[in-house]
């Protein structure tokens, strides 16, 4: 067993989170890493990654102060965190992914090849590598003003519906991170999880429908899933929930 980088494992196991199971489903790793990828967990992730005992103030961890504080959960191979960050320097964007190579991925967009030790990154833009239903559990309430939810894994067969991140047992954790008025975006191409949606958020009393639209808003940005899925002939769907 090898020990755990700084900044991709908790240092003690995450309290439970009532109704959401602690098992974190999923793939930690695909093909084997590079050295400059290994180089980039190693040396850059534990710089830009929040850390735990930054939760209670996550605005704290940012190297700007930020007006507001956003979450991407899943942002897979980063294109759009890395999009958003740039387009809001004002707003601090905590990135949530546990997949190594695509954190790999956005590392290699923020940090220069030779800099992994000191490259800054983006000042607006933190990591978290461990499972985000228990970063919902321990921010603030109200700490969020905005969620992201783009192109998640469909687990499209009934009996893996309980991994879906849109789950009764996970909109109260959403809920209260964020105010009234906050925002949930949530994109999705695949037809099992888009009628998932629509079930779930048909049924609670959370989140009033903002937005609900095939094409992607002008102030949403692309990613590579949504190109894969019109290049399949998939069409994507875009809702904005607000906290009630």
């Amino acid at each position: 067993m090898t020990a755990e980088r700084p900044g991709t494992a908790p240092d003690r196991p995450p309290a439970p989170v009532e109704g959401v199971p602690d098992r974190l489903y999923g793939r930690r790793r695909g093909h084997p890493l590079r050295a400059r990828q290994q180089a980039l967990l190693d040396a850059a992730l534990p710089r830009l990654s929040l850390r735990p005992e930054q939760l209670g103030d996550p605005a704290a961890a940012f190297t700007i102060r930020p007006e507001q504080v956003w979450l991407e959960i899943g942002f897979g191979g980063g294109e759009h965190a890395d999009a958003l960050a740039r387009a809001h320097p004002g707003v601090g964007l905590i990135a949530s992914e546990v997949f190594e190579n695509g954190i790999c991925s956005l590392l290699s967009r923020l940090v220069p090849e030779g800099e992994e030790a000191t490259g800054p990154g983006l000042p607006n833009l933190r990591f978290w590598t461990r499972d985000a239903r228990h970063l919902l559990a321990a921010l603030p309430a109200g700490a969020l003003s905005r969620l992201y939810l783009m192109f998640p894994d469909p687990w499209p067969k009934a009996r893996h519906s309980k991994r879906r991140f849109v789950h009764p047992a996970t909109l109260p954790l959403v809920a209260r991170a964020l105010p009234s008025g906050g925002e949930w975006r949530i994109a999705s191409d695949h037809p099992v999880y888009q009628a998932w949606v629509e079930e779930v958020m048909a049924a609670q009393a959370l989140f009033d429908p903002a937005l609900d639209t095939t094409e992607r808003p002008a102030d949403w940005f692309p990613t590579r899933y949504e190109g894969k899925a019109h290049r399949e002939g998939r069409t994507p769907r875009y809702w904005i929930w607000r906290r009630r």
